[in-house]
């Protein structure tokens, strides 16, 4: 569907099959409103966020520094994992704690010198996740990637952490939702935090590679959907939610309970040269806390119907990011196919997906008595929030 709202144009790339909240177009039509936009493509995973729509990629003349938000740098890589045996169960038990930040003495060239939360996951829908090649759809493409069916890859999403949250709110406590003054500055603290970004999903993917006995590799993606892109016109490209479509490898994240999708991105201007992000969320984090305590247990939270595993201390954030809480993958992925943006490569399914510590209820597992919330056999785990 596609509109015109004054100077600028707005394009959802979504079919009427699709969930898309009238909300989230609401704010890509005042978006489009903004002095100097252009062009606002929504993907089909689009839906509200604060302030303006996420998985959305919005072309102006004017940068905007609230159009991108405060996680700048957030992204998605991908990393071949060389290991013979997999059990969820096991490899659960040896992710390392990844709320605990890295002593910045064991790092050099920090961008920014921003060493707090260094080679951490954070909060809300980021994620490490190891995950097996399910389906190989394009194999000439994955083979060129080094994927076979059944092969293995750790999949990090994670940004720049309070890094970003500080250069937002250094410019929003002066210029609230305005353009940035001076778009050098911003964009020079902006490609810190993007480094910074890109870092600590390699850190984090090191952790954990040594952590389950496995060589560290290089990404295979690497890619940030929160970002500023300056055009060759001088146009500033603002992804908020959305990947880079333009001709790279994308992975586009299910949820813990489903499949992701690998996909070769090849979106053109209509789309601003990108692709959706993730499944998109279709609860408010509230509305999945409510419905998922009158339909779920937590122990039934930690395991997902594809009989993986899930690593999360907080049982708020298991209720909140629960599969139900997103859209279908499928529908996403279909749309983008659909609508000539990407081709799917392969699919992935989760093992293990971390999302924050668990402490174990050690003095009961010594005295060998249950905790109150395990059940099945499973080991006990007492709530933990940093």
């Amino acid at each position: 569907m596609s509109s015109a709202h004054l100077q600028a144009t707005v394009t959802v790339f979504a079919s009427s099959r699709s969930w898309i909240e009238s909300d989230a177009v609401d704010q890509c039509r005042h978006v489009a409103g903004l002095a100097g936009m252009l062009h606002v493509a929504g993907m089909p995973d689009l839906h509200p966020g604060k302030g303006a729509p996420i998985g959305a990629a919005m072309l102006s003349t004017v940068l905007y520094p609230h159009l991108v938000g405060s996680d700048i740098g957030c992204g998605i890589a991908v990393f071949p994992v060389a290991l013979k045996r997999a059990v969820p169960e096991q490899l659960a038990r040896r992710f390392p704690d990844l709320d605990q930040p890295l002593d910045p003495e064991e790092e050099d060239d920090i961008p920014g010198g921003y060493v707090e939360s260094l080679g951490t996951v954070g909060r809300g829908n980021h994620f490490a996740e190891l995950a097996r090649i399910h389906t190989v759809l394009e194999p000439a493409h994955a083979d060129r990637l080094g994927l076979a069916k059944n092969s293995l890859v750790l999949i990090v999403h994670s940004g720049s952490r309070g890094f970003g949250e500080r250069i937002l709110r250094a410019h929003t406590e002066r210029h609230g939702a305005g353009p940035a003054p001076d778009p050098a500055a911003y964009l020079a603290q902006h490609d810190l935090a993007v480094r910074w970004g890109s870092l600590n999903r390699r850190l984090i993917a090191e952790r954990v590679l040594r952590a389950i006995g496995a060589p560290v590799t290089d990404p295979i993606v690497d890619l940030s959907h929160n970002l500023v892109e300056v055009r060759e016109d001088g146009a500033y490209l603002h992804r908020k939610g959305a990947a880079p479509g333009d001709g790279r490898d994308v992975l586009i994240a299910g949820t813990r309970g489903t499949l992701s999708y690998l996909v070769a991105a090849h979106a053109g201007p209509e789309a601003n040269h990108s692709v959706a992000h993730g499944a998109g969320r279709k609860m408010s984090r509230a509305d999945a806390l409510r419905r998922g305590k009158a339909k779920h247990t937590v122990e039934e939270l930690r395991r997902t119907p594809l009989g993986s595993v899930v690593v999360c201390g907080d049982r708020q954030l298991l209720f909140e990011e629960a599969p139900t809480a997103y859209k279908r993958i499928e529908q996403v992925v279909g749309d983008l196919a659909e609508h000539g943006l990407a081709t799917p490569i392969a699919t992935t399914a989760p093992l293990v997906t971390y999302k924050t510590a668990e402490r174990l209820a050690g003095r009961r597992r010594a005295a060998g008595q249950a905790h109150p919330d395990a059940g099945g056999g499973e080991p006990a785990f007492e709530r933990w929030r940093s």
